[in-house]
């Protein structure tokens, strides 16, 4: 799984076998590591949940957590849907802002266009303009 933040966006974007697992129920989890002490890592994990009506995220002890409806994410890997998204209010006082709204993705992760394939597309899902914008 891939993560990317930008601003108040987050992005995840996901391989073809840990979509699977996620619409089996399956939470994935990456972590990465910043020294070697074990509080200097930062987590990120996406799972389903029964009870979640849209896409929201929350941060405690260097963990980022993503959760979705459980119905979405079977839809999601069981049909040609790229992404989910949605949006998550992170300022009660101001809800109206767009600088407190936080913007939450979640994609398929495509094999890449170029000729330089490499380790990146290991288990990636097939680009969907794959053989058309070659010469």
């Amino acid at each position: 799984m891939k993560l990317r933040i930008r601003g108040n966006s987050l992005r995840l974007r996901l391989t073809r076998s840990e979509v699977a697992r996620l619409a089996g129920g399956e939470t994935v989890e990456e972590a990465i590591i910043f020294g070697i002490e074990s509080n200097q890592r930062l987590i990120y994990a996406l799972e389903t949940s029964p009870d979640a009506r849209h896409i929201e995220a929350d941060y405690c002890g260097a963990r980022i957590t993503v959760r979705l409806p459980a119905d979405a994410a079977r839809e999601w890997a069981n049909t040609d849907m790229i992404s989910l998204n949605g949006k998550q209010s992170i300022n009660a006082n101001k809800p109206n802002s767009q600088s407190d709204v936080l913007k939450l993705l979640i994609e398929k992760d495509f094999s890449c266009l170029t000729e330089s394939r490499g380790a990146d597309d290991e288990d990636t899902f097939p680009h969907p303009m794959d053989g058309i914008l070659r010469c």
